[in-house]
């Protein structure tokens, strides 16, 4: 079962009703933030009702399980029924699906997952293998998982994912003293004062273009270039977590290893990146070749 190719990918459709959401509790009449949401919360009860028969004729009738099978294939089916608390999958099951899944592409790299655990909506994994001291590495094969696991359970909102103890895996670490800097190639970026204002930042560091953003009081860099469309990503904008590429529009998520919020296959290519007790920013410019 696949989306008609005219319908928006689910995680973009995901993502208007929760921009309108967001927008209905700036409504500044109380009693029309009121009738606004409560009309939403008709509307979804109502849809849900019809979906949870529809959920029923179909558990009656599929008699292998085929068509159910189908259906929970299909990422936007998927959402409705975790939305509505009908998905016939358990969540350990589909976690575990999940990570089946993408342990061919990690064992290509060296490496190898191990389920910790689940918490509320945070999926815990440590990362095994001959890559996972590379910085990089541990940032490229945390994407891999994600992409997976949001795709089978897209409730689980956050991966975290350990390295061994020998091997940390950093992407952004704030230094202070006495911390000594992580072993490996570092080169000064500079102060990056810039991002003070909110914009993003392309700085050349040993000519090599990196972009710099901001996100609360974290630092995050990522290789400048737009996977979706190869243009620059000079002049692009950053409007919360998202960094939106000024030749395509395409959004990237930045403190989630810069997926992309309009098509999750792709994804920007992070940087490691240290911040001084000083303010001043260094890259591990080998680890991002």
């Amino acid at each position: 079962m696949a989306l008609a190719a005219h319908t928006p990918a689910p995680a973009h459709l995901v993502a208007e009703v929760e921009r309108g959401l967001d927008a209905l509790e700036t409504i500044p009449d109380a009693g029309a933030r009121e009738l606004a949401t409560g009309l939403v919360q008709a509307v979804v009860e109502l849809y849900g009702a019809g979906l949870e028969r529809i959920v029923e004729e179909v558990a009656a009738h599929d008699r292998d399980g085929a068509l159910a099978e189908r259906l929970v294939a299909d990422e936007l089916v998927a959402h409705l029924l975790l939305m509505h608390g009908l998905h016939p999958v358990a969540l350990e099951d589909r976690i575990a699906a999940a990570l089946a899944e993408v342990r061919p592409y990690l064992e290509s790299h060296g490496g190898d997952v191990e389920l910790l655990g689940v918490e509320g909506s945070v999926l815990r994994v440590r990362l095994q293998g001959s890559c996972s001291g590379c910085p990089s590495s541990t940032m490229t094969l945390k994407l891999a998982i994600e992409n997976a696991v949001h795709k089978h359970a897209p409730e689980i909102e956050s991966v975290l994912a350990e390295s061994p103890p020998e091997a940390p895996g950093l992407l952004q670490i704030e230094l202070s003293p006495p911390a000594r800097e992580p072993e490996g190639t570092w080169t000064m970026a500079g102060g990056l004062l810039e991002l003070a204002r909110g914009e993003p930042v392309l700085r050349r560091v040993s000519g090599e273009p990196i972009v710099f953003a901001a996100v609360g009081t974290s630092t995050y860099a990522y290789q400048d270039g737009c996977p979706a469309c190869a243009g620059s990503l000079s002049g692009a904008r950053l409007e919360g977590v998202a960094l939106t590429c000024p030749g395509c529009g395409k959004r990237y998520d930045l403190i989630r290893a810069g997926r992309c919020l309009d098509a999750p296959q792709l994804h920007l290519e992070p940087v490691p990146l240290l911040v001084g007790p000083d303010g001043l920013v260094k890259v591990a410019l080998r680890a991002a070749a």
